[in-house]
């Protein structure tokens, strides 16, 4: 009575070599890290792109700029202040500490404010640019850590039909080192996708923070020379 193998994913998966196992798991846990950050990357620059538009509308409104600085800075002790806020404030906290300062004039004062604002811009990157590379390591090094399951399933299967001239005993390795490629293509291509939407969309926070820099750094250079 010729029996038949079965070669439904789980089986092949639960009977696949140890190293392709190994495999399967690695790129398991590259694809469940990847799509844990790609949740929490996309809160992230969901609400920094939120928060851009408030805080320029409401700083475009014409609020009173010594206000503004007050509330911000309320908050500081509950709340970490970030964006467009965290960069107004450091840059305005360095105005009025600079404006107190006897012999500076107006140039010396904006320019102050303008580097305190940058450090705050880059780590504001820094903050939004995190994890990031790991994504685009995962979809770049995914595929290949397939292969290299599936190059070893497939090594194992020609060296079973040295042994066995019955294709059916050969198919099942060849079966799981195929499933090794498609995991790691799973992997793969999600983080590729994420990677390229949350780079354009952090190339696009950033310049509206540079934007901002450069246009209030003209605001305080207007009122530093009254």
């Amino acid at each position: 009575m010729e029996t038949t193998t079965d070669l439904s994913i789980l089986n092949l998966v639960l009977e696949a070599s140890l190293v392709v196992q190994i495999v399967m798991v690695i790129l398991v846990l590259i694809s469940m890290y990847s799509w844990t950050i790609i949740l929490y990357k996309r809160s992230i620059l969901k609400r920094a792109r939120k928060n851009v538009i408030q805080f320029e509308r409401r700083f475009w409104s014409g609020a009173d700029l010594s206000e503004t600085y007050k509330k911000i800075s309320a908050r500081r002790d509950r709340d970490r202040i970030t964006g467009l806020e965290a960069i107004f404030e450091s840059g305005f906290r360095e105005y009025v500490h600079l404006r107190k300062q006897h012999g500076l004039d107006a140039m010396a004062i904006v320019e102050g404010a303008q580097r305190a604002m940058r450090v705050s811009l880059n780590r504001e990157y820094e903050h939004l640019e995190q994890h990031l590379s790991f994504l685009a390591t995962a979809g770049s090094t995914s595929p290949y850590i397939g292969l290299f399951g599936t190059v070893w399933g497939i090594m194992n299967a020609f060296r079973s039909l040295g042994v066995s001239s019955a294709i059916s005993d050969v198919a099942p390795g060849i079966a799981e080192a195929l499933i090794a490629t498609a995991i790691g293509l799973f992997a793969a291509i999600p983080a590729v996708i994420a990677y390229n939407r949350f780079a354009n969309d952090l190339e696009r926070v950033m310049a509206r923070y540079d934007n901002f820099v450069e246009e209030f750094s003209t605001v305080l250079q207007r009122q530093a020379r009254n």
